[in-house]
């Protein structure tokens, strides 16, 4: 599965998920600090799961269900 984990996201789940041979993108590791709509458009585009803990992407006009 492919992933795009938010900066929200601890470091050990997301070696957890790697380990268990998901394709995880690691905010935190590639670009620190970039704006929410960045990763929402970054995991939308990737055909990626965004996995978060950030409460406000479901405000975001481009989140939600």
């Amino acid at each position: 599965m492919k992933i795009v984990a938010d900066e929200s996201i601890d470091k050990q789940i997301v070696d957890r998920l790697r380990s268990g041979g998901h394709d995880v993108v690691f905010i935190a590791e590639l670009d620190p600090g970039i704006e929410d709509e960045a990763v929402l458009l970054r995991s939308r585009e990737s055909n990626s799961v965004l996995l978060t803990a950030d409460k406000d992407y479901r405000a975001h006009p481009l989140g939600g269900p």
